[in-house]
This record gives structure tokens, C-alpha cells and sequence, in this order.
């Protein structure tokens, strides 16, 4: 008798799949290519046409630097940016605050001003490079910024491409980078849309994660129903605003991870696109348009490994493969380093390398959807699906996102699913190559890290010059101004991006901007 296999999520699989395994409607179930539900991609010649994006996420130290990383990047090839801001700027605090000492520049940029963005952007042409901002509870605050630097260089709104990830639920379930309470910040979230939909058509005003929620420990099957509530959470959130669903439903993008199992990745990623595209449809009665889910993918950092790092050049290979097989729209590769340090730029060159070899040279991109009609990718397609649709029942019944969040019910599900992959890791049923098989005792590598402690100095520095040399009135009327104006957020014609942009056009900073509101938001506190 076969040994019984699991994939990661727990879904059983057979010794051998044959034709009654994958019964599905071809028709109805997996149709063409760009063609509803869009099992197999959202457009009908996917890579045939246009390549996916390749955005190499980096953001380390000082604006300058991290231009520095970009401007090698963009030489290298990649097609598009995305940034990693350090945690000060990520909870809405000034790199001279005591709050941030110690870690300024440290996981990744420090913004505190407009003056800042424009640094980190300098010599980049806005109006041809996308950028994507990984920054959720001041993500309006950053959105407003990059526009400031744009129409301060005269490229028009319009003209703007990018995302902010915005994505405020799941910090109160895996990351923790919260600051007001989840009612106010899903309101800010709505302005976010809204100032989008008017304003700056080609940028994406969301990019909702499941990523960080696998990286805390969910299945592939958590991460998906998990994903999918929280963005049912949004879209109600913005219907209650007063906005009409396909005035910004096609913009609504997401973020997933990818990690070591192929093939249940790759079903993952088809079976997304079904249940988005079914979930849109029958439940907000969206136009077609507004039904294609649209994604970006990132390989799984939790999967590399300090020992023996060279080794996670071949995860991030798999799991880069699976991504492109699935069908993203665009995809960060992580550097075999990562577990150690901050990615060196030679690691960071040849995770951009894998992408172009899978690219160009593996025959990848030659047609879409190359494993559809494998029964074994089609049943557990089907199953994916079953299983994160029953799930998104348990969570409606709750109430939804935000009411299971606040009992703790996603977070529970994830912690379980975390320590039974840590139990079967110690018990040597899960091999890790290097870790707990195949070690080999060696050492594991150093990196050297930056002087963190003379990069904060600067820092601390540029922030103070910012505030020395800006109009002290006017900052200080607008900052006055957008505090009346938060008070109206939520509503039609609340004014609060105009007047967001209006305090950073004054060069008030990121803390000074995140103070204001929480003077009228307040602060989430757990417990």
C-alpha cells in the first residue's frame, strides 16, 4: 500500500490521478484563458503578451541608499519598484522620536517628509516605473507624498502608476503595524479609493495580503478564505461610503505568498482566481472588469534558511516557478540571504536573474496555464477551493472579517496551523533540507551590517533640517486643517486627501501627520 502524502495544507494525495479525479465543467469551471471565472488567467494571452512584473523589494537605511539599490536594480532589468519602509515610518513615528531609537533604518527606508520620497525617487521617471509601497496604517499619508513628488516634478496624476498595500485588517491579525482602531482605518481606507477612483486612475489603492498571514504560519487554503474575507470587508466599506463597486473594484489588486509545494501553489493561485471572480459576481453583481483578480507574489521568506543558505537559491527557484505557472501579474524573488541580513546586492541580482531565466529561457511563458487539464492540478484546484470557500462560510457566520478578527478567530486558526508545522519540522516528519535532513554542521555565514547608529544620526539630522527650514505657520495650518478634516472622513466630500496633501506639500512629516489623526481617531490597543 502507498505511503499516505499531505500536501502542506493538509489535502491528501493520491499515488496517481487519472480522468474521474478532475470531473470538473471545462467549460463553466476552468474556460479559456481571460475568459470568466478566469481559472486560467485573467488575460486571454498572458505572458505572450506582456510579462509579468518584475519588482524586487528593497528599501534599507536612508533614501539615498536605497535610490542606490533601485537605480541598480532598474540597470539589472527589473521592471518595477517596490519599497520597504523601516518600522518608524510604518507606525506613523519620526526618526527623532524616542519611540523610533534603535530602529531607524533597520527593515527598511526611513521616510519622515516629502523631502525624503523625493531622495529615494530621485532620477526616476514616475511617469514609466511603477512603484509598490508596502505601508498599511500610513499608507494614505505615502500615497499623498509620491503625488506631491510627482506634480513637483510635473508629472500629472494621471501619469502615476503603483500600489499601496493599504491592507489595515491584516495587521491586526499577522504584522501588528497598526495605529487607530480598525472602524477609522477602514474609513481611511475608503478615502484611499475614493481619491484614486478621481484622481490617480492607473494606481492601485490596495493590495490585500494574504502574504503575511502565510508567513505567520496559515496553509495555503487559510491563506486564501482569509484573504477573501478581509476584502469582502473592504468592498462593503467602500459601498458604504457611497462608491459604485466598479468604480474601483478594478483596481483592488492582491498579495500572495508562494512557497515550496508546486503544484498546490499553483492550484492555489487558479483556484483564487474562481472564487474572487464568482465571490465579485454573485455577491456585488460587479461587471466582468471588476471580477479579475489581479496579483502580486512573493517567495516565501519563512521557507529560507540561515543554515546552508546557498540552498534557498533553489527554493526561491521553485517557488518563482510556481508563481509564473499560476499566472501573478507580477513577483518579488527573495535573496538567498535574507534569513541572515538584509539582502546583499549580489543576492539581489541573482534573484532577479531567476526570474529572467524562468523569463526567457524555461519555456514558461510560452502559453498560458501550461498544467491545465493535469487531473492531478485540477482536482486539487477543486479542492482548494471547496476547502478556503468553507472556511469564508465559518468567517461569514461570525459576521465577517472584522467581528472574527476582533474574537481572535483568525488569528487561533493560524497559530494552530503554525505549531502543527513546527511539530512535524521537530519530528523530522516535514524535511527541511540543511535543517533538520542533510545537515553538514557547517557554520552559518555573517553578514556585516550597516552602522545603524550613524545612519539613525543622519537621519534624526535630515528630519530636524526639514522642519528648521519649512514655514512653520503654514505647517502648522495644515496640520490644524487636516485634523477637521478627519473628522469628516468617511463621507462624501470629507475634503481629507486634499488636505493630507496640502500638510505634506508644507513638509509636515509622517509623525506630525499620524498625530493629528490619532488625536481624532485614537489608538488601537489589544486587550
Amino acid at each position: 500500500m502507498a505511503e499516505d502524502r499531505l500536501t502542506p495544507s493538509g489535502i491528501p494525495v493520491a499515488p496517481v490521478y487519472r480522468p474521474a479525479d478532475a470531473p470538473g465543467d471545462y467549460a463553466s469551471d476552468i474556460a479559456d484563458p481571460g475568459q470568466f471565472p478566469y481559472t486560467r488567467g485573467v488575460q486571454a494571452t498572458m505572458y505572450r503578451g506582456r510579462l509579468w512584473t518584475m519588482r524586487q523589494y528593497a528599501g534599507f537605511g536612508t533614501a539615498a541608499e536605497t535610490n542606490a539599490r533601485f537605480r541598480h536594480l532598474l540597470d539589472a532589468g527589473q521592471t518595477g519598484l517596490s519599497v520597504a519602509f523601516d518600522l518608524p515610518t510604518q507606525m506613523g513615528i519620526d526618526s527623532d522620536s524616542p519611540r523610533a531609537a534603535g530602529e531607524v533604518g533597520r527593515v527598511g527606508v526611513a521616510i519622515d517628509s516629502v523631502d525624503d520620497l523625493h531622495t529615494l525617487l530621485d532620477g526616476i521617471p514616475l511617469d514609466t516605473v511603477s512603484t509598490s509601497m508596502t505601508i498599511n496604517a500610513t499608507a494614505a499619508t505615502l500615497l499623498a507624498m509620491y503625488c506631491v513628488v510627482g506634480e513637483e516634478r510635473g508629472v500629472s496624476r494621471d501619469k502615476l502608476s503603483g500600489t499601496i498595500q493599504n491592507d489595515i485588517l491584516k495587521e491586526y491579525v499577522a504584522r501588528g503595524t497598526y495605529i487607530y482602531p480598525p472602524a477609522p482605518s477602514l474609513q481611511l481606507v475608503a478615502e484611499t479609493f475614493r481619491f484614486c477612483a478621481d484622481s490617480v486612475p492607473n494606481w492601485n489603492p490596495i493590495s490585500i495580503s494574504g502574504y503575511h498571514m502565510r508567513e505567520a504560519g496559515a496553509t495555503a487554503v487559510q491563506e486564501l478564505a482569509f484573504t477573501f474575507a478581509n476584502a469582502v470587508a473592504y468592498v462593503e466599506t467602500a459601498l458604504a461610503a457611497g462608491l459604485a463597486v466598479d468604480a474601483f473594484a478594478p483596481r483592488l489588486s492582491f498579495f500572495f505568498a508562494c512557497h515550496n509545494d508546486l503544484f498546490e501553489e499553483v492550484a492555489k493561485f487558479r483556484a483564487a482566481r474562481r472564487i474572487w471572480a464568482r465571490l465579485m459576481k454573485t455577491r456585488f453583481h460587479a461587471s466582468e472588469a471588476s471580477c479579475r483578480l489581479r496579483f502580486h507574489t512573493q517567495t516565501g521568506g519563512v521557507t529560507l534558511t540561515a543554515q546552508q543558505p546557498l540552498n534557498n537559491v533553489v527554493r526561491v527557484t521553485v517557488q518563482a516557478l510556481a508563481a509564473a505557472l499560476g499566472g501573478t501579474q507580477s513577483l518579488h524573488t527573495n535573496g538567498y540571504d535574507e534569513a541572515l541580513a538584509l539582502p546583499t546586492a549580489e543576492a539581489a541580482t541573482l534573484a532577479l536573474r531567476t526570474q529572467q531565466i524562468i523569463a526567457y529561457e524555461s519555456g514558461t511563458a510560452s502559453t498560458p496555464d501550461p498544467l491545465a487539464g493535469s487531473y492531478f492540478i485540477e482536482s486539487l484546484t477543486d479542492e482548494i477551493e471547496r476547502r478556503a470557500l468553507a472556511l469564508l462560510g465559518d468567517v461569514a457566520a461570525k459576521g465577517g472579517a472584522v467581528p472574527a478578527i476582533e474574537a481572535a478567530f483568525f488569528q487561533d486558526e493560524i497559530a494552530r496551523s503554525a505549531y502543527a508545522h513546527q511539530r512535524a519540522v521537530e519530528a523530522g516528519e516535514r524535511v527541511i533540507v540543511g535543517v533538520n535532513q542533510f545537515a553538514d554542521g557547517s557554520a552559518v555565514p555573517v553578514v556585516p551590517a550597516p552602522d545603524f547608529r550613524a545612519l539613525e544620526a543622519g537621519q534624526v539630522d535630515r528630519v530636524r533640517a526639514t522642519r528648521a527650514r519649512r514655514n512653520a505657520v503654514e505647517a502648522n495650518a495644515a496640520l490644524s486643517a487636516l485634523g477637521t478634516a478627519a473628522a469628516r472622513v468617511g463621507s462624501q466630500g470629507s475634503g481629507f486627501m486634499d488636505s493630507l496633501l496640502a500638510a505634506v506639500r508644507a513638509r509636515a512629516t509622517v509623525g506630525e501627520i499620524s498625530d493629528t489623526l490619532e488625536a481624532r481617531f485614537g489608538r488601537h490597543r489589544v486587550g
